[in-house]
C-alpha cells in the first residue's frame, strides 16, 4: 500500500510542480511580450518595464491568454495585426521555456 501512496505524493509533486514552471513560463512571456510590444510603441527605460508589468498584470483578468492579446493588440492598434501578434506569443513562449530551464 505504501508503493500506491509514494506514486500517488509522486505524481502531485509532478503536478504542482509542472503547473508552477507553466506559470513562470507564462509571466515570462508576457514580460517578453510586454518589451517588445513598448518597443513598437515607443517606450524605452523604466517606461517599458512599466508596460510590460501592465501586460503581466493582464493576464489575470481571465483564463487564457486571451487577456494578453487584447491588451497588447489594443495598445498597439494598427502596429501589429493578429498574426503578428499571436506569432510572437507562441515564439516568445518557447523563449521563456528555455530562459526559465536554463536557469534550474
Amino acid at each position: 500500500m505504501s508503493s500506491m501512496n509514494d506514486r500517488e505524493a509522486a505524481f502531485e509533486n509532478k503536478f504542482a510542480h509542472d503547473a508552477e514552471m507553466q506559470f513562470k513560463a507564462e509571466a515570462r512571456r508576457n514580460k517578453l511580450l510586454g518589451l517588445w510590444a513598448a518597443e513598437l510603441l515607443g517606450k524605452s527605460g523604466s517606461h517599458a518595464d512599466d508596460y510590460a508589468k501592465e501586460v503581466i498584470k493582464s493576464d489575470f483578468e481571465e483564463a487564457g491568454d486571451e487577456d494578453v492579446y487584447r491588451k497588447v493588440s489594443g495598445d498597439l492598434g494598427d502596429k501589429a495585426d493578429e498574426a503578428t501578434i499571436r506569432a510572437k506569443m507562441t515564439s516568445l513562449m518557447a523563449e521563456a521555456k528555455a530562459q526559465i530551464m536554463d536557469e534550474v
